[in-house]
């Protein structure tokens, strides 16, 4: 508003519209405890208010336990005994009083199979013979070791190529371009194409799915992570929109019973019924107790912190006491959302909470399939965020949907307890 809008004004405007910049400027800022921006936007405390580092008070001592397999044991025998001075050899009787290990990596170096191929001459004819290309001169010269180690330093360790090419270098004495590393990147990426699909084949047949995505860079424009979570498959996927439709691509006509995800609109209709996530509700309740009404906050509050306690004993229920509570909250929260108020805050929250209203408690319905959060699927998406701030995104679209083939197929073997390095070297061993 300009000067000249300003002197039009009344008193009376005047005055409310200085209440209202009075207003909007004291109202402190929103953070990821009361909104759903991410942690890394938030102030950091000054060091006086900091946490101190290390162990807390009353915190028990933890030991290494020895080794149940080591390569080499070497027994410590004492020369003679400490009370008459007679000796002791190999044969004297003993017992182990204690164990010290000694843990050490031997020097790391490449091991080089060169395959010489060689042409013999008759000695009858003098026709010169070629022996056929063998299989190692046809593709890549760096084998398994060599690949599962990058993909996994790259995607889980958040190893630039320029941070790759120094380590092969200065741990294991291998020199190998950044353009060489991205060819075997992208050649090793193809072997995870079959068991992707698979998966994603048997998301496709679960009841209850979970779903979220996240901003990512991606050629230099601004793409979606994708994950979706059911009971044996984790789906990584990458997009340029977050539009519904990859939501429907990916599922492929395919109605889950239950969804799983936040308010956003396109996450909508995507299951026959949805539970919202209590999680993100709880932020912007914690919002409302800063800025809003504090008596219907702290309503909503404790309403919220009753039914995440009934999700964590649900399993310890019985399922009289589970309808008895469930018929209590939701009588609560029918009662809460009846409220009229003026705060524009509070107002916002509690329409949240009204369009949500049947999507609140359905996680009682099936416990073992539907969680009150989405939490699982921000855990998934925590790692590849965290690696594309270091490494600053994809420079090609290949690359993210290699790196989301990856992922796919290291968290659903994580679901079984299988190691991410020990899978990747399975799979480009095979």
């Amino acid at each position: 508003m300009n000067r000249d809008e300003l002197q039009q004004l009344s008193k009376d405007e005047l005055i409310e519209f200085c209440l209202k910049l009075q207003s909007n400027s004291s109202r402190p800022r929103k953070t990821s405890r009361t909104s759903s921006l991410p942690p890394s936007t938030d102030k950091k405390a000054k060091r006086a208010n900091a946490k101190p580092g290390g162990a807390k008070p009353g915190h028990a001592p933890h030991f290494r336990a020895p080794s149940d397999s080591p390569e080499k044991i070497i027994d410590h025998r004492p020369e003679a005994c400490s009370g008459c001075g007679a000796a002791f050899d190999e044969h004297s009787p003993s017992k182990v009083v204690s164990q010290s290990d000694f843990i050490d990596i031997p020097p790391i170096q490449p091991f080089t199979e060169q395959h010489r191929r060689l042409a013999c001459t008759c000695s009858h004819c003098g026709e010169q013979t070629k022996a056929p290309l063998p299989d190692v001169a046809k593709g890549s010269p760096f084998g398994p070791g060599i690949a599962s180690l990058a993909l996994y330093l790259k995607s889980f360790q958040f190893c630039s190529y320029q941070r790759l090419q120094s380590l092969f270098q200065d741990v294991f004495g291998l020199k190998i371009s950044q353009g060489g590393i991205m060819n075997l990147l992208k050649r090793s990426s193809q072997a995870f194409t079959q068991k992707y699909d698979v998966i994603v084949e048997r998301l496709r047949g679960a009841r209850a799915v979970a779903c979220d995505e996240t901003g990512m860079r991606i050629e230099g424009c601004n793409g979606q992570q994708w994950v979706f979570i059911a009971k044996d498959a984790v789906v990584h996927c990458a997009d340029f929109t977050r539009k519904a439709e990859v939501i429907d691509t990916m599922m492929a006509g395919h109605v889950p019973e239950f969804w799983l995800s936040d308010r956003y609109a396109g996450q909508q209709n995507k299951g026959k019924q949805h539970q919202t996530c209590l999680a993100h509700l709880a932020r912007d309740v914690a919002r409302v107790l800063e800025v809003g009404d504090e008596k219907l906050g702290l309503s909503l509050k404790l309403w919220l912190g009753d039914v995440f306690g009934l999700a964590g004993r649900i399993r310890e229920l019985a399922q009289s006491t589970i309808k008895a509570k469930v018929r209590k909250m939701e009588q609560r929260i029918d009662q809460i959302l009846s409220w009229q108020g003026t705060c524009v805050e509070t107002a916002k929250v509690v329409r949240k909470f009204r369009k949500a209203r049947d999507q609140l408690l359905v996680f009682v319905k099936a416990p073992d399939l539907v969680q009150a959060t989405n939490n699982d699927c921000e855990r998934h998406l925590r790692t590849p965020v965290i690696m594309r701030k270091v490494t600053n995104g994809f420079r090609a679209k290949w690359a993210a949907d290699a790196d989301c083939k990856v992922r796919t197929v290291i968290d659903t073997a994580k679901l079984a307890g299988k190691s991410p390095h020990q899978t990747i070297y399975a799979i480009l061993a095979a």
